[in-house]
């Protein structure tokens, strides 16, 4: 695999950024969801470096639980609009307070049918949190409460986001240069 840095366009939003909006995100779910033990439903892959960043920023109880959902077709770049769950939880969520933490959004596909989905489940309340969000790219509606950043419509990959399933490890958000990535595939 190839060294990222062959093909990293720029960094658009660096690790101390991500820690500092992340740490926000955790003191305002605090405040918000006081004596309500609220449970964070992780979409994976993606949100996996959020959510666990996320939950040591949460100073109140809650728990954890992990989907993973997917609406992307062959090459993992285009959202299909049919969303598939290869996995579901293991909790019933009924009367409970739910927080969907997801990596980004694009389409809003995935996370709007995960949505529709939970809330046929009676929670107590449902919301969605997430890290980005190309609100530009956006072809079903989502009401997201919690807002990591707004992006632009760019190809970006690190902190939890992939380029066929690596780089996933990076501390930052980094853009893609398709032309320098696709010149060296």
């Amino acid at each position: 695999m190839r060294d990222y840095r062959e093909f990293l366009g720029e960094v658009l939003i660096p690790e101390d950024k991500l820690q500092a909006r992340i740490a926000e995100l955790g003191a305002q779910i605090s405040r918000d969801y006081v004596g309500k033990d609220p449970i964070l439903v992780c979409i994976l892959r993606g949100g996996v470096l959020f959510l666990t960043d996320l939950m040591r920023k949460i100073t109140i109880p809650h728990s954890i639980e992990f989907m993973a959902v997917s609406s992307y077709g062959v090459g993992g770049r285009q959202s299909s609009g049919k969303v598939r769950i290869s996995l579901d939880l293991n909790v019933d969520i009924q009367n409970r307070n739910v927080i969907l933490v997801e990596d980004i959004i694009d389409s809003g596909y995935t996370i709007a049918a995960v949505y529709d989905l939970l809330t046929t489940r009676k929670p107590a309340s449902i919301c969605v949190c997430t890290l980005l969000d190309k609100a530009d790219r956006r072809e079903v509606p989502v009401a997201v409460k919690y807002t990591g950043f707004s992006i632009p419509n760019k190809f970006v990959f690190g902190y939890g986001l992939d380029i066929d399933d690596y780089y996933r490890n990076l501390p930052f958000i980094g853009v893609v240069d398709l032309e320098k990535y696709q010149a060296g595939a």
